[in-house]
């Protein structure tokens, strides 16, 4: 029986790095089957706020509760259901493509169909190659289907189209409103609004590591146009 009010519950969460106020009274709440946008410039703390609510990183202050669950206590349960793609992230440089996908759907129970996932985002016939062979933008593909292949009830996605050309960006928008027919709950950080307005149900703005709005992505554009 559930006993969570939201898919993720973030209340007053803080992390300071000496004098640097990184996330500064983060609240949040996003519901289940919501694709939730954290959007704001580079250094405002997205990345913070995030590495915190997967615990990776420990806040000074504040809780976070992803499907009921605490993301430090709970580690093994969490790891099965909430899935995370890195702004950064790499592998050993000799690792083939296709032994990361493996090793990655050992780690499952009920693994996702990686030729679904590999064919959406362009890297199907990249499944011999060393990693040290991809480009960037492969890279950060691989790195979303490796957020997937558990089929998370849970994903969490930072900056998933950064380095991307425009096709595979349009290709990556792509697989998430499929994964999202699913009934995944989605957290999706992002600097680029076109991305917030196709794919988001609400989007917080975060600026010098505060929540300074909240809202319907078409309504946080018109405001800034507006303003």
């Amino acid at each position: 029986m559930k006993t969570y009010t939201s898919a993720v519950e973030i209340d007053h969460l803080r992390k300071t790095y000496r004098t640097l106020v990184a996330v500064d009274d983060v609240s949040v709440s996003v519901a289940e089957g919501e694709i939730f946008g954290i959007l704001g410039p580079n250094g405002a703390g997205k990345t913070t706020a995030i590495e915190c609510a997967i615990g990776l990183r420990e806040p000074d202050a504040g809780t976070v509760r992803l499907l009921g669950l605490d993301p430090r206590a709970d580690q093994a349960e969490i790891h099965q259901i909430v899935g995370v793609q890195l702004q950064a992230s790499a592998f050993p440089a000799k690792l083939r493509v296709g032994e990361i996908l493996d090793m990655y759907r050992s780690f499952y129970r009920h693994p996702a169909d990686v030729s679904e996932l590999t064919g959406a985002l362009g890297l199907a016939g990249q499944r011999g190659e060393f990693y040290r062979s991809l480009s960037g933008g492969q890279q950060q593909r691989l790195s979303v289907v490796l957020a997937l292949i558990g089929r998370p009830r849970l994903a969490v996605l930072d900056e998933m189209t950064t380095g991307l050309d425009p096709q595979a960006r349009r290709d990556a928008w792509g697989l998430i409103e499929r994964v999202l027919d699913r009934g995944v709950t989605i957290v999706l950080v992002t600097h680029f609004m076109e991305e917030a307005e196709r794919l988001c149900d609400r989007v917080a703005l975060i600026d010098k590591g505060r929540v300074v709005a909240l809202d319907a992505p078409d309504r946080l554009a018109a405001g800034a146009r507006d303003g």
